[in-house]
């Protein structure tokens, strides 16, 4: 997967999931990040289009 950084899209990780995961910030995609529940909603409320899975 590659994050189109062209149309300014973000990848935001659920900070608390990836802790229940072992994960960590060198696990994930280049372009990714991790993230809080503020960020998300404060991104989420600003974006035209939102994708989550």
């Amino acid at each position: 997967m590659e994050v189109n950084r062209g149309n300014s899209c973000s990848v935001l990780l659920c900070g608390s999931c990836m802790d229940a995961r072992g994960m960590t910030d060198e696990d994930v995609m280049d372009g990714a990040k991790r993230s809080t529940m503020d960020e998300v909603g404060a991104a989420t409320l600003a974006a035209d289009r939102v994708l989550v899975f």
